[in-house]
């Protein structure tokens, strides 16, 4: 029998066994469902970790001082206290720096914390980010702005009051209004308004765009830090190739600087996007490999799904297998029939488990903070393995159904 011949009888009997057609698509479309939407959020949030946070949290090409690890998952409570007793970052350690770096680069200092801005009609935000930092700081995390400017050099040395404030703040406060040149209180200093930043986005549901930047030598000093202290010295440079040796610069004048002594443990810790992406990949690694492993499980459950109804089928249609032997019908065109039929019920339930599977990867992405990235290899990994999982659970009851003898199958009631 021809493959378009066979094709077309698999499809005739699939129209006219609606129900058992759809309960042996079932088990493959579940199976694609959750195998396509597990694989789209790790891609997703693969390349999420990779473009925004590692760009947002360190900047690219960039080393991060800081005096304790930006993100603290340590619980023993010993370790805890020894950050604790660490002497703090200053604006005096970021200048001593900037004059002894040999490393081609830029320098700049960042403290922030939770306050309140006030608009000049009487509308209050509150749990806005107020960061204080050098003018630098705009460079130095890739930030543009859609209106105005970034304050100058020199007005972050003498302190002025003024501050770039993000789009969330500007259209909170302002309502469509033009912000530059007004007046903004951060909590109850006045400060000009000289730009509005370029959307920024979110982080894990945080609104990056909720931030009111300020010279950090302004009144803001000693509101989100003690006087002088800062949260993070960042050192930025023009190639990936320059940061393990600007790295390497910093701690090494890091230790002069805090008087360390040949082998004693730093008392400050340096952090570049590189090395938070790493242990990313290691735990992505894991994720593509165990999560879907965990859903084939369902495609295997599928796979004897099909194969307990193609048994059936074999067992129903035995006098209509029997009718076909006898008109001239070889093994090998049962065999076939039987297989495509299998391949196209489970290949359909592939293509339609795409379909969902990118449906609950978005519904998810829409409802949390995980993003969603269609993977193309996932669609074809999907398709690859519906139509497979049909062929393989299709073996056996296409075996059996090639192997009846026409005169006991024409018997068959």
């Amino acid at each position: 029998m021809p493959l378009g011949e066979a094709l077309r009888v698999s499809l005739q009997m699939i129209r006219v066994n609606k129900l058992r057609a759809f309960f042996t698509v079932l088990g493959t479309v579940l199976g694609v469902t959750f195998l396509i939407a597990v694989i789209t959020l790790i891609t997703g949030m693969d390349s999420y970790m990779k473009e925004d946070f590692a760009g947002k949290v360190y900047g690219f090409n960039s080393v991060m001082l800081r005096p304790t690890p930006s993100v603290q998952m340590e619980d023993n409570p010993e370790i805890r206290r020894m950050w604790r007793r660490r002497q703090p970052l200053t604006s005096e350690d970021a200048e001593w720096l900037a004059e002894r770096m040999e490393t081609p680069g830029i320098i700049s200092i960042n403290s922030d914390r939770g306050g309140q801005v006030d608009g000049p009609d009487g509308r209050t935000l509150e749990s806005v980010r107020v960061s204080g930092a050098s003018a630098s700081y705009f460079t130095a995390r890739d930030m543009g702005v859609e209106a105005g400017r970034v304050f100058s050099e020199q007005e972050a040395e003498r302190g002025v009051p003024v501050v770039v404030i993000g789009k969330d703040v500007a259209d909170k406060l302002f309502d469509g209004r033009n912000p530059l040149g007004k007046t903004v209180r951060v909590q109850g200093f006045p400060y000009r308004v000289v730009g509005v930043l370029e959307k920024q986005g979110s982080l894990f549901g945080m609104s990056m765009d909720n931030v009111v930047i300020a010279p950090a030598e302004s009144r803001v000093n000693g509101f989100v830090n003690p006087r002088n202290v800062v949260d993070e010295i960042t050192y930025k440079v023009a190639d990936a190739s320059l940061v393990p040796r600007a790295m390497a610069e910093l701690e090494g004048w890091m230790g002069v600087r805090h008087r360390l002594r040949p082998g004693e443990d730093n008392d400050f810790e340096l952090e570049t996007a590189s090395e938070s992406l790493a242990f990313w990949n290691t735990v992505a690694t894991y994720l593509m490999l165990a999560l879907p492993l965990l859903v084939g499980i369902s495609l295997v459950v599928g796979a004897v799904v099909i194969m307990n109804i193609m048994l059936v089928a074999v067992t129903e249609r035995t006098r209509e297998i029997g009718l076909r032997k006898s008109l001239g019908a070889r093994r090998r065109d049962i065999l076939a029939q039987f297989m495509i039929e299998s391949g196209t019920l489970s290949g359909a339930g592939g293509v339609l488990g795409i379909g969902l599977g990118i449906g609950l990867a978005s519904l998810v992405s829409a409802l949390s903070p995980l993003p969603a990235r269609v993977s193309p290899l996932s669609i074809v990994l999907s398709i690859f393995l519906g139509v497979g999982v049909g062929l393989a659970a299709g073996v056996y009851p296409a075996y059996r159904a090639s192997r009846l003898d026409p005169i006991e199958a024409l018997r068959s009631e």
